[in-house]
């Protein structure tokens, strides 16, 4: 009774568990007369077998009975309280702590790896930017000679060059016409007035022959000057001998319609 007294909590809580064990024994009690009233039809059925829902429900009856009076046992129960004290208190500190280092390391450990990839991005674009700096010094240099080149081509100077140009073709043209005559003259003379005529009775022709040489250069100037009509009349002064020649080589050609005009072959076309 004393110390009933002096801890009347405790008195409760020995009640309560007196009443949950009644309960529960009371309980089993019921379940074990179910189970015998369950065997007394299953004898008095014979052969005969559960189905399977009649089984699964039995079952989940039981289960529901058991949850329930462990609920009934849970409410009854007072919840213990920790004391706080000291000793209490630094080992809930040292957990919270620990938890707390945990998950910093974690974070840590994330960020590091983030930190790296970073890094590594970071370098990448470096060594690209790099690249294109030095693609754009090289333009520019470039840049700049062309820029220098293209302020030094003044237009006198580019006059000046297209007109030594024009005299070289001036000179190399004329040394080519020029050997052209000598091999001409050599190779292609007119005919030697000279000789006698067979027959006395023919007078000599007082008409001037020109070499061929020369019918070169009249075809010529002729192809370049009026190229839409190239066209010679062939006149008297045409050794005909020289005019087959060029025929029959291919270097002359006949007016289609007309066979006493003439003109050179386009061999520059």
């Amino acid at each position: 009774m004393n110390q009933q007294d002096l801890d009347p909590d405790s008195t409760t809580d020995v009640g309560d568990v007196t009443n949950t064990e009644e309960e529960l024994i009371r309980e089993c009690e019921e379940m074990w007369k179910d189970m015998e009233e369950c065997q007394n039809k299953l004898s008095l059925i014979g052969t005969e077998t559960l189905t399977d829902s009649n089984a699964q429900l039995s079952l989940l009856i039981m289960q529901v009975k058991c949850l329930t009076a462990e609920l009934s046992q849970w409410q009854k129960k007072t919840p213990e309280t920790i004391p706080l004290t000291e000793d209490v208190l630094i080992t809930l500190g040292k957990e919270e702590f620990q938890k707390l280092r945990q998950d910093l390391e974690m974070v840590l450990s994330t960020m590091e790896s983030k930190n790296e990839k970073l890094k590594e991005d970071l370098e990448r674009e470096q060594r690209w930017l790099d690249e294109q700096q030095q693609i754009m010094e090289s333009l520019n240099v470039l840049h700049s000679e062309l820029k220098n080149k293209v302020e030094t081509f003044s237009e006198s100077r580019i006059f000046n060059e297209l007109k030594t140009k024009m005299l070289n073709v001036k000179e190399y043209k004329e040394k080519l016409l020029s050997t052209l005559g000598e091999f001409l003259e050599d190779h292609f003379p007119l005919p030697d007035r000279s000789v006698k005529k067979k027959k006395k009775n023919i007078q000599e022709s007082s008409v001037n022959l020109i070499t061929l040489h020369e019918m070169f250069e009249i075809l010529i100037n002729r192809l370049f000057d009026v190229p839409h009509d190239p066209y010679v009349k062939i006149s008297d002064s045409f050794w005909p001998p020289y005019v087959e020649l060029l025929l029959r080589n291919g270097i002359a050609l006949r007016h289609p319609e007309d066979p006493t005009r003439i003109r050179l072959e386009a061999f520059h076309q």
